[in-house]
């Protein structure tokens, strides 16, 4: 788990920044496939973030020219962090992913140096001398 911060849209100008935990994404397609490799539907909230898996059907989605319904795994809120898994080419291929980290703040980390030793015991050297 990683702590980060994430600007969340709202329908007003303001939009705050907040702390929000995200999960390791290893550890989340780990859960992805037991529950593909189950094959059962299931929802619920996993990570801290609601979630849902769908297994394949064998029924073509509405307008569209697949020859199934691909199963798919979501976790996490549209806006603010998601991520998806989808088996589109099939039970036994590896999922198509995608990721919504949009609004998660990059952070750039700052090196501090802790004072040099040398200079600390010159420093002492003239307030005792």
């Amino acid at each position: 788990m990683l702590t980060v911060r994430a600007r969340i849209q709202t329908y007003s100008e303001i939009a705050p920044v907040v702390p929000i935990v995200i999960p390791d994404l290893d550890e989340v397609r780990k859960f992805a496939k037991k529950l593909h490799a189950a094959g059962r539907t299931w929802a619920g909230e996993v990570f801290g973030w609601s979630a849902e898996y769908s297994p394949e059907r064998p029924e073509p989605p509405l307008d569209s020219k697949m020859t199934f319904t691909p199963a798919d795994f979501s976790v996490g809120e549209s806006g603010i962090w998601f991520f998806s898994m989808m088996w589109e080419h099939g039970r036994d291929k590896d999922p198509v992913e995608y990721l919504d980290d949009r609004n998660i703040l990059r952070v750039e980390r700052r090196q501090t140096h802790a004072p040099r030793q040398r200079h600390a015991r010159g420093l002492q050297a003239k307030v005792r001398g």
